[in-house]
């Protein structure tokens, strides 16, 4: 990628809301407006559960305000970290989110790279992204990869022009 274009990608993306966010999630996942924004809050929820207190902290300093108030509402005082593995999260998607197990697997691996872009991570393994990966099982961390792979022309599952 050219500097100058590198340069704008991560102004961008710095101060990315909620509405590029969203528009993303859609963009990648071929969902639409209401789906990527269920899709989008039940991974912050599964996601927010899946990580430390400290770590959950830390990234919600980094998302767009109304999915900062979202994550804050998950907090519980004492709270244990939920041992949630890709099934089981899949599993909420589809529940919550109501969406097909297809639907289900290509919005987390969308909301997963808005995440990582979110965060300034190309390879899902930069700073904070590397925090989070850190904390995700084996089955989670391939899918965490994955979506970093998510570069091709539509951003798609399967469209990286690195396969």
């Amino acid at each position: 990628m050219h500097p100058v274009a590198a340069n704008l990608s991560d102004r961008m993306y710095r101060t990315m809301d909620e509405n590029k966010f969203l528009h993303e999630v859609e963009r990648r996942s071929q969902l639409n407006r209401e789906q990527a924004f269920k899709v989008t809050i039940a991974v912050l929820q599964e996601l927010h559960d899946r990580l430390s207190p400290k770590e959950a902290d830390d990234l919600a300093a980094q998302l767009p305000s109304d999915f900062k108030r979202q994550w804050h509402a998950f907090d519980a005082p004492g709270r244990d970290v939920r041992r949630t593995h890709k099934e089981d999260f899949v599993r909420h998607l589809i529940e919550v989110a109501e969406l097909s197990p297809k639907q289900a697997s290509d919005g987390l691996l969308a909301v997963f790279k808005v995440m990582q872009m979110l965060l300034n991570s190309p390879t899902g393994q930069e700073g904070e992204a590397w925090h989070i990966f850190s904390q995700l099982p084996k089955d989670l961390k391939q899918t965490w990869l994955q979506a970093a792979e998510m570069d091709g022309p539509q951003g798609r599952p399967g469209s990286s022009s690195t396969r």
